[in-house]
């Protein structure tokens, strides 16, 4: 066999120890990743008992006044699994939140909102249109607003007509300042919302329970400054993880720009 023959079978033998090298290594990080879920699992699972059973002092000290208001979305497939979401709200009342924004996209939590507001002691139905005293005075009691994908939609679209007319309005009147006149901010905002009688609840933290890191489409508008931590499947919710993810936000000195 000469050099040429040589060559093809060499370049061959060099591509399939390449590819068996690429598998090898493919496979280690595929176990190494999976390890690292598996440990991450376990130690979480072991802080969320350990927080439950108030063995680690830090947690038991929540500035809930903090927290004005907490949306909690749901996935659709455990939505129907409404004793969860009954033992999540009681859970929630306990840490002492006052206003809750309970939201599954096709509103199926919304059809048992009876049922759920009996089966929680000191639950109240937030209303669609109003202001309400959330004042931290009202003790033992918990706001409930049962949100849907299709809900809110024509008053945004009326409040973004009522915003156009403003911006159509002030460009016929050239004397006064550009600048600020073709600048939307979130007061004109909340403002146009009121004028439609919509009143504006944007949540300070979100909590997803659900399969994937996303809020499970949840009114965008409503997320202008909120904090979105996802915390897995409601059928695996721990008390710990909740208390965690509370005092997490809680404990962190925010800043809003002017």
């Amino acid at each position: 066999m000469d050099f040429n023959d040589l060559m093809p079978l060499l370049s061959f033998w060099i591509g399939q120890i390449g590819d068996l090298g690429l598998d090898l290594l493919w496979r280690f990080i595929h176990i190494v990743v999976s390890l690292w879920h598996i440990v991450s699992g376990i130690f979480e699972a072991i802080l969320s008992n350990a927080i439950s059973l108030g063995l680690i002092q830090k947690y038991s000290a929540i500035d809930i006044e903090k927290l004005r208001c907490l949306a909690v979305v749901v996935d659709i497939e455990v939505a129907r699994d409404v004793s969860k979401v009954i033992d999540l709200l009681q859970w929630l009342k306990t840490i002492g939140v006052k206003q809750v924004g309970l939201f599954d996209s096709q509103g199926l939590l919304k059809k048992s909102k009876d049922m759920i507001l009996e089966m929680v002691p000191g639950s109240m139905l937030l209303q669609e249109t109003g202001e309400k005293d959330i004042s931290p005075d009202r003790k033992g009691i918990i706001d409930i607003e049962f949100i849907s994908s299709s809900d809110n939609k024509e008053a945004v679209v009326k409040a973004a007509n009522i915003l156009l007319e403003k911006h159509l309005k002030s460009n016929n009147h050239p004397e006064k300042d550009e600048e600020g006149d073709n600048v939307f901010t979130e007061s004109h905002l909340n403002e146009a919302l009121r004028v439609v009688g919509e009143n504006v609840r944007v949540p300070d933290l979100m909590l997803v329970y659900g399969p994937v890191r996303s809020h499970l489409g949840f009114p965008a508008w409503r997320l202008r400054y909120t904090e979105i931590v996802h915390m897995g499947s409601l059928k695996y919710m721990r008390y710990g993880s909740l208390l965690k993810a509370i005092h997490k936000f809680t404990g962190v000195r925010q800043n809003y720009g002017v």
